[in-house]
């Protein structure tokens, strides 16, 4: 049993839970890794033991990829305690696990195993459920996450990378909550020209108008805001946004070039099932989607981000999935 260490932050209760029941009902080896190398060990050395994860998706996902990298996953049968928040383990309850720690747990000694297929990209990343991809940039902030926050987009590992996007390595950045005002910690300088806090006299003699500016600043920044309980009782709506110019293919065929923009595209291997994706292409301005079932999914264009399980990837300009039929099993609760 690997217990994710996030899970022993937010819910040690759901954790004990989870470790009394399998403990009382088989013979269990409890690892409690801190790293990805630490899960990475401990996989490697469970034997013929089948590995249970208690953690929310994002943990999930790491484990699959770990397995998939190492040529394992065929044949490891994977059992989940989902532990989180609704959010973060709703790719667990969409596969079916139950996110009760009482009757996951029991799953993992009473359920059935069931073979799922798998998305896989050129790079090694998977997807268990689906993928899509939002139309514009709208949806990401500065730095490549929703909502226009701090931080990078998480990587492959569920972490940020970054605060400037997948993969590439930046300086630690925080953020003024009231102006999203980014500054780094590594000695960025200020409008004095030295470092931040310090004028060009020594520690702690700053020009005099150095505070008078930033909080004139700050004063114009907050009056700029969206003024709530005006206009219909909330604060301004995001402007939609624009459709993306992307080529995208399956098996081969042109479903959309790049002079045809679309709004949306959805990639799911968990309604058809047999091997083949669920390919959806929302165009724009046209009546209805296209839909089609494909083994390989090639998505091409200017630099796009796309949502994959729990995740948040890219940016990338091209991209290919291909479906692995049945090529990992879950354990899920037993049906008559």
């Amino acid at each position: 049993m690997v217990i994710d260490p996030n899970a022993r932050r937010t819910d040690g209760e759901s954790v004990r839970i989870a470790k009394d029941v399998l403990c009382a009902g088989a013979q269990t080896k409890i690892c409690l890794p801190d790293t990805p190398e630490e899960v990475e060990r401990a996989l490697a050395r469970r034997g013929a033991r089948r590995p249970v994860l208690v953690g929310d998706d994002r943990a999930l996902l790491r484990m699959v990829e770990l397995l998939h990298r190492r040529r394992e996953l065929a044949d490891a049968t994977l059992s989940v305690v989902p532990v989180g928040g609704s959010a973060t383990v709703a790719l667990a309850h969409s596969l079916g696990v139950p996110t009760d720690a009482v009757a996951a747990a029991r799953t993992v000694l009473d359920g059935t195993a069931h073979p799922r297929d798998l998305l896989v990209d050129e790079s090694g990343g998977v997807v268990l459920g689906g993928l899509r991809i939002p139309s514009g940039r709208a949806p990401y902030g500065a730095h490549g996450t929703p909502g226009g926050g701090c931080g990078g987009a998480p990587g492959p590992d569920g972490h940020g990378p970054g605060p400037h996007g997948d993969g590439a390595g930046g300086r630690d950045c925080h953020c003024d909550p009231r102006t999203h005002d980014h500054r780094a910690e590594d000695g960025e300088s200020d409008e004095d020209g030295g470092p931040p806090g310090h004028g060009p006299q020594g520690d702690d003699h700053q020009p005099w108008w150095i505070p008078a500016a930033r909080t004139a600043r700050t004063a114009l920044t907050l009056l700029s805001l969206p003024v709530i309980g005006l206009s219909g009782g909330g604060a301004r709506k995001p402007p939609h946004p624009p459709p993306q110019r992307l080529r995208i293919e399956a098996d081969g065929v042109l479903l959309t070039d790049l002079d045809r923009p679309v709004e949306r595209v959805s990639v799911s291997t968990a309604a058809p099932g047999g091997g083949l994706a669920e390919v959806v292409v929302h165009p724009h301005a046209a009546d209805g989607p296209l839909r089609t079932r494909a083994r390989a999914v090639t998505v091409s264009g200017p630099d796009f981000r796309y949502h994959a399980d729990a995740l948040i990837r890219g940016p990338v300009r091209s991209r290919t999935w291909t479906v692995l039929a049945e090529a990992w099993s879950l354990m899920l609760p037993h049906r008559p």
